[in-house]
């Protein structure tokens, strides 16, 4: 996993809801991927320039993800996300998501982001200006 600069991480704080947990009594595998996907955005709206979310939106084309402890009901969990290889064609970004309460990694992800023009839906570039507030 890319290891990222502290000015560099978004964070955001969930909690695990009584829709989160599937048959086996733990947060399901779907979820974590909202989490993921969440979190992406709030990073982009929090720091990328009102004309460039009104002008980009992203689409995925490649989630890898890792489980490596259940989550369950009650548990507030930390999403940490942060871009690694930002080019003008695709955003390369991680995510980690931890136990709020003992930090405990219980996924982490690597997802390759690519921008779409919200108006025609079709491919568009990201302006270097605005790759560069997401640098690590």
């Amino acid at each position: 996993m890319n290891n990222p600069s502290a000015a560099a991480v978004f964070e955001k704080v969930v909690s695990v809801t009584p829709a989160d947990i599937d048959d086996q009594d733990h947060v399901n595998n779907t979820v974590y991927l909202r989490w993921v996907q969440e979190v992406a955005s709030a990073h982009w709206e929090a720091v990328a320039p009102l004309d460039a979310q009104a002008a980009i939106g992203w689409v995925v084309l490649r989630h890898e993800i890792d489980y490596k402890a259940p989550a369950r009901f009650g548990d507030e969990i930390l999403l940490r996300t942060w871009v690694g290889q930002a080019t003008r064609a695709t955003f390369e970004r991680f995510t980690e998501i931890r136990r709020h309460r003992d930090k405990c990694l219980l996924s982490n992800a690597r997802t390759l982001w690519v921008p779409i023009s919200a108006k025609t839906g079709r491919l568009t570039r990201v302006p270097a200006e605005v790759r560069a507030q997401f640098s690590t």
